[in-house]
């Protein structure tokens, strides 16, 4: 669980509430059909522009905000240089047994073993990569797109409001309730975008690059493991991805276990 995801979208919440419940009346801030066009109005243009699909992948994605992080990058420079030892000891077919949960890792094991030629080693994995990349930005896009139609149709919710009020002045002691009213939809709208969808496309795409690192050490690992099969250098060129204070030392990449 990522207590720091937990602990942003509650304690944001937490003040903006209690904000609302110091000032007064919190029905004050309750408005039916303003929600109605804040909620349905962001709802009908993501899927005005997104495929169904990639919405609801989106929406499923908003979770991953909440778990745990993958596999640490220096717990993946250990595995490889696991992986570079036994291909050592065994020789690179003794990759093709290797146990992971990682499909990616999984696959440049295979197409090592199978020797396969680097440049095609090269082709697969980063399209795979890139692959990767493209339909995370799709996910993050959707959030991002959300934050921007949600004030939008807030502001839009407040102009009809005005306009409501405008028709009504004749009754001075209207113009009062009316404007608070006409102004809750912006708040709705910019409440949705501050505090929901642009810090989850934040995170996601914080995600997202944590992910890519994870997966360009594995594609620079089985590059190095095909080319020269050297311990040293396949630390060294797997360290470059973290700084100093991260660094594993080489020692820890002398197990001898085969699962990965």
């Amino acid at each position: 669980m990522d207590f720091a995801s937990l602990i942003g979208i509650f304690s944001g919440l937490a003040l903006i509430f209690s904000a609302i419940l110091s000032g007064g009346d919190a029905r004050t801030f309750v408005n039916v059909p303003g929600m109605m066009i804040v909620f349905g109005g962001t709802i009908a243009a993501t899927l005005l522009t997104f495929p169904l699909k990639d919405v609801l992948t989106a929406f499923k994605s908003a979770f991953i905000v909440f778990g745990t992080d993958k596999q640490r990058p220096e717990q993946l420079i250990q595995t490889m240089l696991q992986l570079t030892q036994l291909s050592r000891r065994k020789g690179l077919l003794a990759l093709s047994e290797v146990k992971t949960s990682s499909p990616f890792l999984k696959r440049a094991c295979n197409l090592i073993a199978d020797a396969s030629d680097e440049q095609m080693i090269r082709h697969v994995l980063r399209t795979e990569i890139n692959s990767m990349k493209a339909r995370h930005f799709i996910v993050q896009d959707v959030f991002k797109k959300m934050a921007t139609f949600a004030p939008a149709f807030g502001m839009l919710g407040t102009l009809i409001g005005l306009i409501q009020m405008l028709s009504t002045l004749d009754d001075p002691t209207t113009i009062g309730p009316s404007m608070a009213v006409a102004l809750l939809t912006t708040f709705y709208g910019s409440l949705l975008a501050t505090v929901i969808f642009l810090p989850v496309a934040g995170k996601l795409k914080s995600r997202t690059m944590f992910e890519v690192i994870n997966l360009e050490i594995m594609f620079e690992g089985a590059i190095s493991i095909l080319k020269d099969n050297n311990q040293l250098s396949v630390y060294e060129r797997l360290s470059s991805y973290l700084p100093r204070s991260q660094r594993p030392g080489m020692g820890s990449g002398k197990s001898k276990k085969k699962k990965a």
